[in-house]
């Protein structure tokens, strides 16, 4: 996901990141908040006309190929150089909207700035860039799958943040999704190394700032559009990246024959997944687009398998499985909460 929506949020995008904020990673901006519109007393109105639920999984489908492309992109472009990129191309699609946007922004409090500014230049940049970071260790499947935790961390972090009250079954689908994370990131969970626990932190940290700007993002969704939003996000994010690129010491250009997969980066898994996400959800019932995402993570673990040659071992695959059905299982038990 930038994976991714995430991506905006309501939430990875749009309400803020998605869970996507996808995830997702930094040109996306996955599903932050996948809850349908509601009524006045808060129940999901389902969308009317034709059910598009094949619309959701393509957009997911193709955001699991942010797998294919990142993770090979990282090996002869650094990862603040590659995000930066990434956030001038999508940037660049979304010029014509930049003046309004910027217009938007000066009309918010002080505090909708502040988390703004946490969305574009954490959960945009930043959470990307430890996102890739992940990559260049050669296992594209556990950033992938780890990135799933993001409810979790959203869940946690409204309470300390929002002072939402979790729900008290909540443990029962967290503490299988840690154990299933734990599984996935490591192949020999018993016997784990320094070099082990690297990647699988830098993933899980990107999952917590993309988890944070779906948080916030709550706070953003009656001041700015969704499209004002994802504009901003990526302008902060593209000004933060530039820093990070340039105080680390990195080269502010990529060899010339990396660029066709950067723009693929950031336009294929980034923009259009994230247009045929939203286009799809219109008509789609929240519960049926939760189940259609999960082409996400299996799609980019199948890519790294297949494509990548990564090898997964029994006990990874045991904990993909946990960590598909723990996350998607909490998704719809909150959604039946709420209803």
């Amino acid at each position: 996901m930038t994976t991714t929506a995430p991506p905006l949020a309501s939430p990875g995008p749009v309400s803020t990141v998605g869970q996507a904020d996808r995830a997702a990673p930094a040109g996306q901006v996955g599903p932050a908040d996948r809850s349908g519109p509601a009524d006045r007393s808060g129940r999901e109105i389902v969308p009317r006309g034709r059910d598009r639920t094949w619309l959701v999984a393509l957009a997911a489908s193709l955001w699991g190929t942010d797998t294919l492309l990142r993770s090979r992109l990282v090996q002869t472009v650094p990862a603040p150089t590659l995000v930066m990129w990434e956030h001038l191309l999508a940037l660049l699609a979304l010029s014509p909207f930049l003046p309004g946007a910027l217009g938007a922004a000066r009309r918010l409090s002080g505090r909708q700035l502040a988390a703004l500014l946490v969305i574009g230049a954490g959960s945009s940049a930043i959470a990307t860039i430890l996102f890739s970071r992940a990559f260049a260790f050669g296992d594209p499947v556990t950033p992938t799958v780890l990135q799933q935790l993001q409810p979790v961390f959203a869940i946690a972090l409204a309470a300390l943040l929002l002072r939402e009250r979790p729900r008290p079954r909540l443990a029962l689908f967290a503490v299988p999704a840690l154990v299933g994370a734990w599984l996935v990131a490591f192949a020999a969970p018993l016997h784990v190394g320094v070099r082990d626990v690297t990647p699988a932190l830098l993933a899980v940290g990107a999952a917590v700032l993309w988890a944070a700007g779906t948080v916030l993002g709550r706070g953003l969704t009656g001041a700015l559009t969704p499209r004002e939003l994802v504009t901003l996000r990526f302008a902060i994010g593209l000004v933060t990246a530039f820093v990070v690129t340039v105080s680390t010491h990195r080269s502010l250009t990529v060899p010339p024959g990396a660029l066709p997969r950067i723009v693929g980066l950031a336009w294929v898994p980034g923009l259009l997944a994230l247009w045929l996400y939203y286009t799809g959800l219109r008509s789609t019932p929240a519960t049926r687009a939760t189940l259609a995402e999960l082409s996400y993570p299996v799609v980019g673990a199948v890519l790294g398998v297949l494509v990548l040659h990564t090898v997964v071992d029994a006990s990874q695959w045991t904990g993909i499985a946990v960590v598909v059905a723990a996350v998607t299982g909490l998704s719809l038990w909150e959604r039946r909460c709420r209803s």
